[in-house]
Formats: C-alpha cells, structure tokens, sequence
C-alpha cells in the first residue's frame, strides 16, 4: 500500500478565495501601473502622424538656389518645395529663390529635373517653380479657412539639409500678422509648435488628412515652438498670378509716411472710428497722391470709408482691383476734414 508523507503535504499553500470586489479592486490598480488605456491613443496619433507623412513626402523637394559673385565663386541657400500640380508646378518661398542665378531642384526619389523661376511675390514671400519631369505626385491642398487651433499640424521640409524631415506639432494660433522681408505686412498667417529649422522655408505644413494648410516661412529665434506659416488659401490666390502673370499686381498712391496717434479733441470731433492714422512724410512727384492734393502734413484716416489707422491698413486696401478706379481720401488737414478723390496706380514691380 503506497505511503503519503503528511509533512510534505503541509508546506503546500493553501487555497485562498477572494471577494468579487477585492477582484476589481486589483484590477483596477494593475490597470492604473499599465497604461494599455492610452495605447488606443497614442496608436491613432501615430498612424495620422505616417499616413500623411507617406501621402505628402514624395511630392516634396529640396531647392538648392546660387548666385554667381565673380572669379567663378557663387553663393546659395537651400529651403524646400512642395509639388502642386502633375505638370511640374512647385509652391516655395520667395526668399528661398529671390536674386538666384540658377536653381536646383531634388525629387524625392531623387532625380534632378531642370527647373525654371515662374515668378515670385516678396510681399507674400511666395514663389511658383516650373519643373520638367514625367510622373510627378502633387499635394491635396486643403482651406485654410477651416483650420482650427489645436489641430495637428506636420511640416515636411529639408532643414540643414535632411531630406524630407517631418515634425508634428499642433497649430498654436491663427490670424497672426507677419512682415515679410519686402517689409509689408503678412495677413492671416498660421502659429505652430512643429519644429521648422533653415531649410524648411518653402515647404508644407499638413493636417492630419495630408492636406496642405500652410507653407512653412519662418521661425523667432531663439525662441522655441515659435514658427509660422503662409495660409494656403492665400498661396493658392498668389500662385494663380504668378502662373498667369508672373507676378501680383497691387495699387500704390506714392506716400511716404508714419503711423501717429490723433488728437483725441479730433477724433471726438470728427467721429473718427481709429485713434491712430498715417502721417504724410512725403508724397511722389507725379503720383497719384500729387495728383489728388495730398500734401505733407496731412493725416490719412479713411480710405473708402475704410478706418486706416496706419500704413499696414493703407496697404491692405491697395489691391488690384483699386488700379484706375477712383477712391475717396479722407485726411485731416490742420484741424479741417478733407474727401480728397484719388486714382490708385499700378505698382512697379520690385527688384
């Protein structure tokens, strides 16, 4: 008959039986240690991130721009483009192909097609690119007009020369104002926190759906997460011109001035809508200005019947469609209000 050892049977453990609610309780707190409730997430996060990294990648280009200095030395930069239609049209910044005496354009696959100058707009700092090559992938350009903050925003750009970097980040802000180099002021451009560096000038910043909502201009340094880009719906507007004309055609009046603020006994008087308007410093010879009767001295306060509390909301009324047609000046002239009626010119183009 086979013997049992009873001392070995005492060091087994002994079966314990647990509550349904001390159950859940564990539970509850193995689940607070793994964070499996955030892998959801961060799994949706990522895929948006690739996704449209992969749609918008190939159709981004690296743009190498040189300028001849003599004795066969030349000077250049480098900046990014995006391709924006499949006969060889490429959206970029003006500053990244302004004075170049040759450009250089690097697919994604990396061919190199010749690649010619459409036109340029310093204004916007934009500028359209012909290239000439066969199977080429544009962008989805999406509407600006719809981008909300909070959103994510990718950039896909070429900075100090890595090809095709993405940084993600979200869009901080929008409706902020932005000089361009030309030294008139950028309306309606985007805030965000994804990373921009030089070389990222020209490129796209992308939704989540890989549609185009921003070319990406410039960065405060050195300031971090502080970066900007153009509105697409303002580029797609630009860009138009610039395929049809080669460039943006704009009004001028032929002022020189400076914004200052009213008198308040003026502004009370006159029931003036600003407390600020564009003192009159100097006015062209021949221009349209000299031509109404504006004289130095004079304060610009409406143009239109527009509030021009400066020079920069001068400049936002003087687009195309103000060329040739007659418009109304309302100045303050010592203590007088003066309706001075003014003929916009076309601007000259600037070298």
């Amino acid at each position: 008959m086979k013997r049992f050892d009873f001392e070995q049977t005492k060091q087994k453990p002994e079966l314990q039986f647990v509550s349904s609610e001390e159950t859940k309780l564990k539970g509850e707190q193995v689940a607070s240690r793994e964070p499996l409730s955030d892998r959801p997430l961060l799994d949706a996060y990522s895929q948006a991130v690739v996704q449209a990294a992969e749609a918008v990648s190939p159709s981004v280009v690296k743009i190498e721009a040189r300028k001849e200095t003599g004795q066969q030395r030349e000077m250049g930069g480098s900046g990014s483009g995006f391709i924006i239609s499949a006969d060889g049209l490429v959206l970029t910044n003006s500053h990244v192909v302004h004075g170049a005496d040759k450009i250089d354009v690097v697919l994604g696959d990396g061919r190199h097609p010749d690649a010619a100058l459409m036109g340029e707009d310093p204004d916007t700092d934009l500028a359209v690119l012909r290239i000439y090559a066969p199977n080429l992938t544009p962008v989805m350009l999406g509407e600006s007009k719809h981008v909300r903050v909070g959103q994510l925003a990718i950039a896909i750009g070429n900075p100090y020369g890595f090809e095709c970097t993405v940084t993600a980040g979200v869009v901080s802000a929008l409706g902020r104002s932005f000089r361009s180099r030309s030294g008139r002021l950028m309306d309606n451009i985007l805030q965000t926190d994804a990373a921009l560096n030089p070389g990222n000038s020209g490129g796209p910043l992308v939704n989540s759906r890989g549609e185009v909502i921003g070319v990406n201009t410039a960065v405060i340094l050195p300031a971090q997460g502080l970066c900007f880009a153009i509105a697409i719906d303002t580029a797609k507007y630009v860009a138009g011109w610039l395929v049809k004309d080669g460039q943006i055609r704009r009004s001028y009046i032929g002022v020189g001035g400076q914004d200052v603020k009213l008198h308040r006994r003026i502004v009370r008087y006159y029931g003036l809508p600003v407390e600020n308007g564009l003192l009159v410093l100097s006015v062209e010879r021949g221009s349209p200005a000299e031509k109404a009767g504006l004289r130095e001295g004079d304060l610009v306060v409406e143009f239109n019947g527009h509030p021009v509390a400066g020079a920069d909301d001068l400049h936002r009324q003087l687009i195309e469609d103000k060329i040739g047609a007659e418009s109304l000046l309302t100045v303050i002239r010592n203590t007088d209000k003066l309706s001075l009626t003014i003929v916009p010119a076309e601007a000259r183009k600037r070298e």
